[in-house]
Order: C-alpha cells, then sequence, then structure tokens
C-alpha cells in the first residue's frame, strides 16, 4: 500500500515539477526547486521500487518523511497551491498514518496543513476561506484514513497469524489420527489377528490335555509357541516401522512386487494353514502390473483380511480369489460361500461393537486410491470383498 501512495506522488511530482521550475526565481530559487524536484522524485523512486529495503528506514526514522515534506513545501511554494503538486501534500498525512499510526498522522495532517495555509498566505491568493482551508481539510481525512488503514492491516495480519497457527495444528492433529488409525490397522491385521490364534490354540489344548498323548501335547505346545514368537516378531517389526522410513521399511519386506503373483501364494498358504478350500483364478489378458511396495502391501494386506474374516466368522466351504488386470483396472475379489454378512451391517456399527477388520480394509483402500465393496456380490450368497485400482497409463507414473 505504501508502494502504491508513492507511485502516486511520483505521477504528481513528474506533472508538476515543469511549472514549479518556470516559476521559480531565477539563479539560486531555480537551482533550489530542482534540488528540491531531484530529492523528492528520486526518494520516492526509491522507496516505490525497494519498498522492502528502505521502507524500515522510513519507519524507524519519521524525521526522514519530515525533510521529505518541508522539500515538498519549497516545490509547492514555487509552483503554487492550484498545480497537481499539492496533492502530493495530502500523500504525506497519508502515509505517517500507514507507518505511524493515529499520533503520527495527527502531527504530519497538521504541519502539511500549516504549510498549505502559509503557502496560500505567501501567494497572496484571493481564494474564498472555504476553497483555502479544503486541502488542509483534506490532509487531516488523508491522516485519519492512513491510521484506520494500518489498524485494519495489523487486524488482518493477526488474523491470519492465528488462522496459520490453527491450520498447523489441525494439520499435526491430522497427521497424529492418521498414524493412530494406520497403527491401528497393523495391530488388528498382524498382532491381534496372531494373538487371537495363540488364545484359541490354548484354550484348545486346556480342553483336550485329559484325552491327549504327551506327543501331542508336545505338538500343540510347540504350535503355540511358535504363534507368540510370530506375534512378538510383528510387534518388533510395528516398532521398526516407527522408527524407520516407511517406505525402505516396506520395500525391505517385499522380494517379489508382482502383486497376482504374491496374491496365488497367499491362497496356497490360506488352504495349508486353514484347510478351508481356496481357489486362485487369474482373469484378464493384460500383465501383471508392476505396482509400489507400498501399495503391494496394503492390496496383499486387504486380501489377507478377507480370506482371514471367512474362516473365522463366515464358516465357508470353499472360498474363490480371483485377480486380474482389464482395460487398466486391477480387479481382486474374495469370495465366500458362507453365512454372509448380517442385514443392515454398517461401519458405524462395527466400529462401535469394536470389530475394525472391515473399517481397516477400507481404510487401507482408500490409502491407495482404490475402490472397495464388502457385500453378498453377484452371486447373493455369502460374502465377497471386491478391489478395483485404477492403473496409471504410463509405467513412470508408478515409481
Amino acid at each position: 500500500m505504501c508502494r502504491q501512495v508513492f507511485g502516486f506522488r511520483l505521477a504528481m511530482i513528474a506533472l508538476a515539477a515543469p511549472s514549479a521550475l518556470l516559476n521559480a526565481a531565477p539563479g539560486l530559487g531555480v537551482r533550489l526547486v530542482a534540488a528540491a524536484v531531484v530529492v523528492t522524485f528520486m526518494a520516492s523512486y526509491a522507496l516505490f521500487r525497494d519498498w522492502e529495503r528502505f521502507g524500515p528506514l522510513l519507519l524507524r526514522h519519521p524525521t526522514l518523511l519530515a525533510v521529505d515534506t518541508l522539500l515538498g513545501s519549497l516545490l509547492l511554494i514555487s509552483a503554487g497551491p492550484d498545480t497537481t503538486l499539492a496533492y502530493v501534500s495530502v500523500c504525506t498525512p497519508l502515509l505517517a498514518g500507514i507507518v505511524y499510526s493515529w499520533r503520527g498522522a495527527a502531527c504530519f495532517a497538521s504541519l502539511q496543513a500549516l504549510i498549505l495555509l502559509l503557502v496560500h498566505g505567501v501567494q497572496g491568493g484571493t481564494a474564498a476561506p472555504a476553497e483555502a482551508l479544503l486541502l488542509p481539510g483534506l490532509c487531516v481525512i488523508t491522516g485519519a484514513l492512513g491510521s484506520t488503514l494500518r489498524n485494519l492491516l495489523l487486524r488482518f495480519g493477526a488474523a491470519t497469524q492465528a488462522l496459520t497457527a490453527v491450520q498447523s495444528r489441525l494439520a499435526v492433529t491430522e497427521a497424529v489420527s492418521a498414524e493412530r488409525a494406520r497403527l491401528a490397522r497393523e495391530m488388528h491385521d498382524s498382532v491381534a489377528k496372531t494373538l487371537h490364534g495363540v488364545a484359541l490354540a490354548a484354550e484348545g489344548l486346556a480342553a483336550s490335555a485329559d484325552r491327549m498323548d504327551p506327543a501331542g501335547v508336545e505338538q500343540q505346545a510347540r504350535v503355540i509357541a511358535g504363534s507368540a514368537r510370530r506375534a512378538a516378531a510383528e510387534a518388533r517389526d510395528l516398532l521398526r516401522d516407527l522408527r524407520t522410513d516407511t517406505a525402505h521399511d516396506a520395500a525391505a519386506h517385499l522380494a517379489d512386487p508382482d502383486v497376482l503373483h504374491r496374491l496365488a501364494t497367499l491362497t496356497r498358504r490360506f488352504t495349508s494353514t486353514t484347510g478351508v478350500p481356496a481357489t486362485y483364478h487369474l482373469t484378464g489378458a493384460e500383465p501383471a502390473p508392476r505396482l509400489p511396495p507400498g501399495v503391494t502391501r496394503q492390496l496383499l494386506t486387504i486380501a489377507g483380511e478377507a480370506l482371514e474374516n471367512a474362516h473365522r466368522h463366515a464358516a465357508p466351504a470353499h472360498v474363490d480369489v480371483t485377480a486380474g488386470v482389464q482395460n487398466g483396472i486391477l480387479h481382486i475379489s474374495v469370495h465366500d460361500d458362507g453365512r454372509g454378512l448380517p442385514t443392515g451391517t454398517t461401519l458405524d456399527q462395527l466400529r462401535r461393537a469394536g470389530h475394525f477388520g472391515l473399517l481397516g480394509m477400507v481404510e487401507r483402500a482408500a490409502s491407495v486410491g482404490a475402490r472397495i465393496r464388502i457385500g453378498p456380490g453377484r452371486r447373493r450368497t455369502g460374502t465377497e470383498v471386491r478391489l478395483e485400482l485404477p492403473l496409471p497409463s504410463r509405467e513412470g507414473d508408478l515409481r
């Protein structure tokens, strides 16, 4: 805003300089007026062009503006109060109000008004009192306007700073919430699931201990011990994930980037571990995509959670896993012929009931830009978890 005021001053000085030089007395008078023109013009130009550099000097030294005012009065006496140079005098109280608040505005408005009245007296003009008081009154008005603008700018700056602080706190809160949700998903899909299996195995061992031979008891105990060690390893992985780079850690745990090949391996492992028949079908004629490690990890975790949910909750006789790329979209489907989801099941109900498996699947899909559908599917029986991930058109976009 100060730069714009100085730009206006430059234009008025340039327009009024010829008149001031013509009306000046020959000899010393012309030299004084010319020096005043050069000084006021160059000072205004310097502040207009590089306010960030020279503006602080004007803020610290109000006497500089006072000197400029006196030099401007010399030009005003030479050119006369009826020229365009009179409008330069109006800028001085405006600048003082913006730079020095209402005290500076009052001081410079009074000084400029007094100078204008003296110029009228020296010129001996015959203007009416109302006309002679017009510019002095305008100086008072512009001084008040400058002070008001300063207050508005300060309040706007304070409001902007407060808004920035609030946005920063919100960003931190969102980051913390996102990290908490991620850790909750990892805990549910790794440590919590393994510990649940340990608990079931221990309960089964306790219930049948009186009917089992020592060799059977030893075998079950080894299974429980192995599961407990796996849970400890998964907990260490979570702690390592908190202390190291997430992308590097994911890449270190992902030797095979082919998501379709890893999905087939996951299906076979599910059958060998649970005894539930699961069949993997490859669809589509397009080649398997090479996805970033983090995306592949999330997709495989969703598929593994769908298989585990089918085994634990649906009591299926068979599970079908299909995957493939069609029309630039990666399709993954896990369908079981079990009892299906209860009617009217929603994510909010599951969250309130403490069941976070489906919620974690939805959050994981959203984190990689995939669409997920959970329900009866096209077969109207059982439950189908269907993922659709749009693939970039260029391989470079996957990096």
